[in-house]
């Protein structure tokens, strides 16, 4: 979509002009049905009056338990439609977490989406939902009315109503949800649609959750804007994606460094070629990507392999790079089109390493029910402290060296995680890696977690000599813990602070 065209007032239009233009492409689609473009508007309309009858009220909050598929990217469309926020989590987390959601929330309903997954189901029993069978996506559990919901004032305009809340991962203690505006979600939206060129012929693989803002803007608003078909898939299974690249015809693949990783470990394991004969744009975010992974797709496919950078507070694009405008090097790209970067802090380091700040937008109308966190993270004139550290090159490309919260300070030097991280990722064997700081006597030491490639021994020897001849002594390991899998949230994110937990652990016990 032209930035200069008008754009929609409700996520929920997004797909309008393709229902008359193209209304025999399919738009949505998974394992179990196919929604074309010409049939996406009467669904979401009857979905809606269900939820209408079921209480759901313009303002309320509904609570979408659930994993990808058509049923969720409708119900998202027709929540919308009520002027009612959606907040759509993953149903593989625990139910202490659902509860609290529920609660934080004040959803008026929950909807649990027990067709796709089991653990949707799980959820929605124990909490009494009620089977139901609605027009167009079938069968959910709709769980029970909450009568002492309270409707949130609705606005007109699109870029003060909220659309979506967003429920960040790795989050301790309180949910923390971030409020979405329609304009927020339909900007990135608009945005991957033109950087990335997608039209009707493009055929998404959509793995990325929907419940994560990745998922929902650059994967659905996309989709949508562009006229393109969007294949929901609910969990990420290596073989499922070789085969969707072989022979479903996928031209945008979005993904988080670890799919590709283990994308990689497949070839290199099965020794055979991957086929993707309509593979136009790879998309990674959602965490560091490291060189050595970088250049093992692209070997792999003979084509680069794009980089971004961005949060859930900023819906969530800031950084993307250039399709005519390769990058050998793991830069996140130039700011995005119509929004404002600068670095806080910088003029104050040698090495011009500030906290990035952003205003436009995508930036988030605030979190619900946290006025004094919004107002720590937002400044009064608008903009976004990201948290993260990063240089900006004379060409305007920007390097994530990482979290302020993550830097660990070792004798007085700084070391940034990335950097070791990237290094551990050149090793032969190693599929990922993470590196966290612990607390010592006064000091802090860098402890890495490996993920070895699949039946691969690592010879720890050898791995200390590389670390050693590309490391200075001070970003050394002291401990290397090889785990099977590392941690990871559902959109493929290491979960750091459960590392920094077994890190701590381990000093404790003397492991």
């Amino acid at each position: 979509m032209n930035q200069a065209a008008p754009m929609p007032r409700r996520i929920h239009e997004a797909f309008l002009p393709w229902a008359a233009s193209h209304a025999e492409r399919s738009a949505l689609i998974d394992a179990d049905r196919t929604i074309t473009y010409g049939e996406l508007g009467g669904i979401v309309e009857e979905v809606a009056e269900r939820l209408r009858q079921a209480g759901v009220r313009a303002g309320d909050r509904v609570l979408l338990v659930a994993e990808n598929s058509v049923a969720l990217a409708v119900c998202i469309l027709a929540v919308s439609r009520l002027d009612a926020w959606s907040a759509s989590v993953n149903a593989r987390l625990s139910g202490r977490e659902i509860d609290n959601f529920l609660a934080h929330s004040g959803a008026r309903r929950a909807l649990y989406f027990s067709a796709v997954s089991p653990q949707a189901k799980a959820h929605g029993e124990a909490r009494g939902a009620q089977v139901v069978e609605w027009p167009g996506i079938g069968g959910l559990m709709l769980g029970a009315l909450n009568d002492a919901a309270t409707p949130e004032p609705v606005a007109h305009d699109g870029a003060v109503q909220v659309a979506a809340m967003v429920y960040t991962s790795g989050t301790t203690g309180a949910p923390k949800a971030v409020m979405l505006t329609h304009a927020n979600l339909m900007f990135v939206g608009a945005n991957t649609t033109r950087m990335r060129r997608m039209t009707p012929e493009d055929v998404v693989y959509g793995v990325l959750p929907l419940s994560h803002v990745y998922g929902l803007t650059s994967l659905l608003m996309a989709s949508l804007f562009s006229g393109a078909a969007l294949r929901l898939v609910p969990r990420f299974q290596v073989g499922d994606l070789v085969q969707a690249l072989a022979d479903g015809g996928i031209t945008v693949l979005h993904g988080a460094p670890a799919m590709y990783a283990k994308l990689v470990e497949w070839r290199e394991v099965k020794g055979v070629p991957v086929a993707a004969p309509r593979l136009r744009v790879a998309q990674s975010g959602g965490a560091p990507l490291t060189l050595p992974l970088k250049q093992g797709f692209e070997r792999m496919f003979g084509m680069p392999l794009q980089n971004g950078y961005g949060m859930t507070e900023a819906s969530p694009s800031i950084c993307q790079t250039r399709l005519d405008a390769p990058r050998t090097d793991c830069s996140v790209g130039q700011a995005i089109p119509y929004i404002e970067i600068k670095l806080n802090g910088a003029e104050n380091d040698a090495e011009g390493i500030g906290e990035l700040w952003v205003r436009g937008p995508n930036v988030m109308k605030g979190y619900y029910r946290a006025p004094e966190l919004t107002a720590e993270t937002i400044t009064e004139d608008g903009w976004l402290r990201t948290g993260d550290l990063a240089r900006i090159e004379a060409d305007g490309a920007v390097f994530i060296v990482g979290r302020s919260k993550e830097l660990i300070i070792r004798s007085g030097f700084n070391v940034y995680p990335i950097e070791v991280e990237q290094v551990l990722n050149a090793f032969p064997e190693v599929v990922q890696s993470a590196v966290v700081g612990r607390e010592v006597d006064g000091n802090e030491e860098v402890v890495a977690f490996i993920e070895p490639s699949q039946g691969a021994a690592i010879d720890m020897d050898k791995l200390r000599a590389h670390l050693k001849a590309n490391l200075s002594p001070y970003k050394m390991p002291s401990e290397i813990v090889v785990l099977e899998h590392l941690p990871a949230a559902a959109t493929g994110k290491v979960l750091k602070k459960e590392l920094q937990r077994m890190a701590a652990e381990r000093e404790r016990s003397g492991a």
